[in-house]
């Protein structure tokens, strides 16, 4: 009888112990390749991008670029579109803006800019009640450190201070005098909206800075020489969630305390006894109002979808990402100066090892069991933007998303190693990468896990889905006009590409679900 040849190659893979999955297997593996890597990071980074800000029609370039890439390699679009619009928006201060503040009957306003300034993350909102001092506004179960413990916030003005307990002190629980997400503004924001308080006051700490003048965002609107469209960016659909932010100066806390020393004393006894001292400025009353104005300003979000091979699996979704904007053109200040932020690592070599990913499974005769979504992220620069606004608004359920992975700057450094992020939250994956990677040899190193706030991974985690980061680490060039692609390492892509290939087939061809650590972290 004379075999056919899918029956012939059928029985000799099986004697010579192989499978179908494995020639599949190396099919994608092969088709990774350093030539096309460099061929696309050329493009993504060159100067004719001007570093894809978002947004810019620039940016607009290099989107039209990947869902072109997504198409070619056998991608799907989702929902008849490879782009899945980012609602953003730039954000005006307004005209109507006022601090006020009152005792005993007597009511003290404050001037906009000479005494109070509100931040970029302000609300277009107004709100009048009671003022609680919460200490440095922070919550660190890990630190066992809660301003809020003992207090009711709820329905309340907080006043907070800038920075975290022991600032200056190398031996501090907080890590040393190194500054940890808790020192952020934005942090203190969301932790006190978590406790329930309608606005925040935001003073300078005094212990360890004598410059008390407010500062906030620099809105143009209240200087002569910033430029009128150095505004900050918003996601349209969280307008609704903001409180009234303000930074307060001098006048605002000699009214509230008596006086800067009688603030300094407090402060001082909370870094001594790392133990916080929050209470109701009783008698105290104030009305915030910030007024801010909306100007759309969209960006896209690049996708393209594998659907996967198993008739129940295939529901399930792994996400593999990377941001592709950048920080833009820097500011010319001499007639020869390179202005362009190229972004070659950071992050047009993420985006890279995402497209040869998409091109290595698009190349599959037989598809992975799950299916895979495959995106470009903007707005990573201006706060994590589009990964924000894709798990608010998923195109697949996020209950049926089983791993995210993440590339941020993988072009450099030595050849022979590669930092695994996510490791502490996702112990199961971090095997998994441990494992695949025997079969390629990195030399892998796990110094970056406090980065797991810092890039596209960060909103998924907090959606307690499990999440891997690689990276190739810091250097020199970050956020300068020298992060160029003579500096790339495309061969250091391709084997980084190649090691997430296998990290990437084994979860998509298993049924299992992964471990995750839940832990809110702050979006950097």
């Amino acid at each position: 009888m004379k075999l056919s040849i899918p029956v012939y190659l059928a029985i000799a893979l099986y004697f010579s112990g192989c499978s179908f999955f494995d020639v599949a297997d190396n099919t994608g593996f092969n088709s990774i390749d350093s030539r096309t890597i460099l061929r696309d990071i050329t493009f993504l980074a060159s100067d004719s991008l001007k570093g894809r800000p978002t947004p810019s029609r620039e940016q607009d370039t290099a989107a039209a670029y990947i869902a072109n890439c997504f198409k070619q390699d056998n991608l799907m679009p989702v929902n008849g579109s490879y782009y899945q619009e980012v609602n953003l928006g730039k954000v005006r201060l307004a005209k109507d803006n006022h601090l006020k503040i009152s005792k005993d009957g007597k009511e003290v306003s404050f001037k906009i800019k000479d005494e109070f300034i509100p931040f970029e993350m302000t609300a277009n909102n107004q709100f009048s009640g009671n003022i609680v001092f919460a200490g440095y506004g922070i919550t660190a179960p890990e630190f066992n450190y809660d301003d809020y413990k003992d207090i009711d916030v709820k329905g309340k003005i907080v006043f907070v201070l800038r920075h975290e307990p022991g600032e200056e002190d190398t031996a501090s629980v907080f890590d040393g005098n190194k500054a940890t997400d808790y020192s952020e503004v934005n942090e203190k924001v969301k932790i006190a909206i978590e406790h329930g308080a309608s606005a925040v006051m935001v003073a300078t700490d005094p212990l360890n800075h004598s410059f008390l003048i407010p500062r906030g965002f620099p809105w143009p609107s209240l200087s002569k020489i910033i430029p009128k469209d150095a505004l900050p960016i918003s996601l349209i659909d969280e307008e609704k969630n903001k409180i009234p932010v303000i930074h307060v100066g001098e006048e605002v806390i000699k009214l509230l305390f008596g006086s800067v020393d009688k603030l300094r004393a407090i402060q001082q006894e909370i870094d001594r006894n790392v133990k916080p001292n929050s209470f109701l400025l009783e008698g105290y009353t104030a009305s915030i109002k910030t007024s801010t104005e909306i100007e759309k300003a969209p960006a896209k979000n690049v996708v393209g979808y594998l659907e996967g091979s198993d008739p129940q699996l295939k529901n399930e979704i792994i996400v593999v990402g990377a941001h592709y904007d950048h920080v833009g053109p820097k500011k010319k200040e001499k007639p020869t100066d390179d202005i362009i932020n190229n972004g070659a690592d950071d992050n047009a070599s993420g985006t890279v090892a995402v497209l040869a990913l998409a091109k290595a499974f698009g190349t599959l005769e037989i598809k992975p069991k799950r299916s895979i979504l495959f995106i470009g992220f903007a707005g990573e620069e201006l706060g994590l933007l589009g990964s924000s606004a894709y798990v608010h608004n998923p195109l697949f359920p996020l209950d049926k998303t089983v791993a995210m992975l993440n590339y941020d700057m993988v072009g450099r450094n030595t050849i022979d190693s590669v930092y695994i992020v996510g490791g502490s939250r996702s112990p199961d994956l971090k095997q998994i990468a441990v494992e695949e990677n025997e079969k390629i040899g990195f030399k892998l190193g796990y110094e970056y896990e406090s980065f797991i706030g810092r890039s596209d991974q960060a909103p998924f985690l907090n959606k307690k889905k499990p999440i891997l980061y690689l990276t190739s680490g810091e250097h020199p060039d970050y956020h300068k006009v020298t992060d160029e692609v003579w500096l790339i390492n495309p061969e250091k892509i391709e084997k980084i590409s190649q090691l997430s290939f296998y990290i990437i087939n084994r979860i998509a061809n298993e049924s299992r679900y992964y471990k995750v650590i839940p832990k809110k972290i702050s979006l950097i």
